[in-house]
C-alpha cells in the first residue's frame, strides 16, 4: 500500500542523522534554514527545466520513483533516456544537490535508491547516474556498483526500522548539528541528560 512505503528522501535523512530521520518521518516535525531553503530551489529549478529530446538523449523531470520490492517512492529530479541499440532508451537518474560533493556517501545512496527503483519499474539496468552540484556547476559521474546497492538496501532497511517502530533514536551532538534546520527541536546539546537539568542549567546562567 501507498502508505507503507518510504520516502526517498528518508534515506539521505537518516545517513545525514538518525535522529533527524525519526523527527521528519516518525514525529513530523520540518523547519526550514539557510541551507533547506537553498536546496529546494535548487530542486525548484531543475523541475523546471521542463522535458525535452535532444539527439539521442530524452530528459524528462520530476519523474514518479516507485519500488514494490523495497518498499520506496519519491521523485526523481530528472531522468536522462539515452537511446542505445536495439531501440532501448537507458535511464540515468540526474539528482540536484546544493553546495559541492561530499566525501560522505550520502547523496550517492539517494541516487542509487533512484536507480533501483528505475531498474524495478522498466525492466532495464541501470549501471549508471550523475549529481549536479550547484556550487561548481558540475556533474558528479556515479557508477551504480555492488557496493553502492548494499548500501542502499542497508539504509532502506534501517529507516524501516526507525519509521515502524515510532520511536526517535537519541540525540547525539555534533558538527552536523550546526546545519541541521531541526537543532532547535532536538536539542542535541541536552545530551544524556534529563530534559528537567538541562532547563535548570539554562535558568541558573546569568
Amino acid at each position: 500500500m501507498e502508505e507503507d512505503l518510504i520516502p526517498l528522501s528518508a534515506l539521505q535523512h537518516l545517513l545525514y542523522c538518525e535522529r533527524q530521520c525519526g523527527l521528519i518521518h516518525v514525529d513530523g516535525v520540518w523547519t526550514e534554514n539557510r541551507y533547506t531553503a537553498e536546496g529546494r530551489v535548487v530542486h525548484e529549478r531543475a523541475h523546471e527545466s521542463g522535458s525535452r529530446t535532444r539527439g539521442e538523449v530524452r530528459t524528462e523531470t520530476g519523474v514518479y520513483l516507485r519500488s514494490s520490492a523495497l518498499g520506496l517512492m519519491g521523485q526523481a529530479d530528472v531522468v536522462e533516456f539515452h537511446r542505445e541499440g536495439g531501440g532501448i532508451w537507458r535511464p540515468y537518474p540526474v539528482e540536484y544537490k546544493r553546495g559541492r560533493a561530499k566525501p560522505e556517501d550520502w547523496d550517492r545512496v539517494q541516487l542509487c535508491a533512484q536507480a533501483l527503483c528505475l531498474e524495478e519499474m522498466l525492466g532495464v539496468e541501470v549501471p549508471l547516474g550523475a549529481i549536479y552540484y550547484d556550487q561548481p556547476r558540475k556533474r558528479e559521474r556515479v557508477e551504480i556498483d555492488e557496493h553502492l546497492r548494499a548500501r542502499a538496501e542497508a539504509a532502506v532497511a534501517r529507516a524501516r526500522e526507525i519509521i515502524s517502530s515510532g520511536v526517535l533514536p537519541p540525540a547525539e551532538q555534533g558538527p552536523r548539528c550546526r546545519r541541521c534546520s531541526l537543532a532547535g527541536i532536538c536539542l542535541p546539546e541536552v545530551g544524556k541528560r534529563s530534559v528537567r537539568n538541562y532547563l535548570s542549567s539554562i535558568e541558573r546562567e546569568p
